[in-house]
């Protein structure tokens, strides 16, 4: 059975907003439409190929609207044609006021942090790089600045020591659904309130990570690295270059303490280890993709080559 209390129109594209729109529909919520980004062309082929929210919808014959220009005034007025009462936004562009103010209880967002901490593009990799022990997910009603709007609901979520920014994703994403449901279902029954978001603190930001961000920098501290290339891993991967060849870097260990060689050296008995002098100590290298090949084992990688 459908409630048509709340009109809803979701936003969102990539997996991780999957889950909080599957768990709307299926517990009867209207959603009304679906607001992703445009097909775009992959693979060799240059195929067109659907967001994982847009496939989604149409399995759940939900209509889809992919602007190209969020302010185009024939996007506005379709999107007003719905008369949506709430907006719920999970992984997707920052909106135009015209857009998140539309509705009459308003827009909210799901933000993998417990913000105000690590506002930004990418809060799952920096709370890993930063060696954070806890994280978590928060839903806030939007406004004008970017993640600061007043909060609805937060949950913690611990960060395991072999976590990478893969398995605590997989994590939040399935209990940041769980928190759009509660907060979803807090609205509908007119029990909550936006929380300001404290700002008399130190607030870490999680800025938008391109491929130069991830070049792992050997003057760095082996515990530094190991949460640098966890926090990057399995995507978009800290990188490096030894020798004269480029490597995608997945997982790395504390290897023994101590200087002996300049700092970026690295020592190999071309079988079965890696190691990289960092500073205050050595760096294991335990999985790793050289350019044009597949994601290998230190030990397959020297199967078949040398360094």
């Amino acid at each position: 059975m459908v409630n048509n209390a709340l009109k809803i129109i979701f936003m969102g594209t990539p997996e991780f907003a999957v889950p909080s729109l599957n768990i709307l529909v299926e517990n009867g919520f209207h959603v009304a439409a679906v607001v992703t980004a445009p097909d775009r062309p992959q693979g060799r082929g240059q195929k067109l190929t659907f967001s994982p929210v847009k496939e989604a919808a149409l399995k759940h014959n939900i209509p889809v609207l992919q602007p190209t220009n969020l302010k185009a005034p024939d996007f506005i007025q379709t999107l007003k044609s719905y008369g949506a009462s709430l907006q719920v936004v999970v992984a997707f562009r920052m909106l135009p006021e015209a857009v998140w103010a539309m509705p009459s209880i308003g827009t909210f967002n799901l933000h993998a942090s417990l913000l105000p901490q690590y506002r930004g593009a990418a809060p799952i990799n920096w709370a890993i790089i930063n060696g954070e022990t806890e994280t978590g997910v928060t839903t806030f009603f939007l406004k004008h600045e970017i993640d600061t709007g007043s909060i609805i609901f937060q949950e913690k979520e611990p960060i395991h020591a072999d976590d990478d920014a893969g398995a605590l994703y997989e994590r939040l994403m399935r209990k940041g659904a769980a928190l759009v449901l509660r907060t979803v279902r807090a609205i509908e029954a007119g029990n909550f309130a936006g929380v300001p978001q404290p700002e008399n603190l130190s607030i870490r930001h999680a800025p938008k990570i391109f491929k130069e961000t991830c070049r792992i920098d050997w003057h760095q501290t082996p515990d530094a690295i190991v949460n640098f290339v966890r926090g990057l891993s399995p995507y978009p991967a800290a990188w490096t270059v030894l020798g004269d060849k480029t490597f995608k870097v997945f997982k790395v260990s504390r290897g023994p303490a101590g200087v002996s060689q300049n700092i970026g050296t690295f020592l190999t008995n071309n079988k079965d280890h890696l190691r990289v002098q960092a500073s205050n100590g050595w760096v294991n290298i335990e999985l790793l993709q050289p350019e044009g090949k597949k994601k290998m084992t230190t030990e397959e990688f020297f199967r078949g080559n040398k360094l």
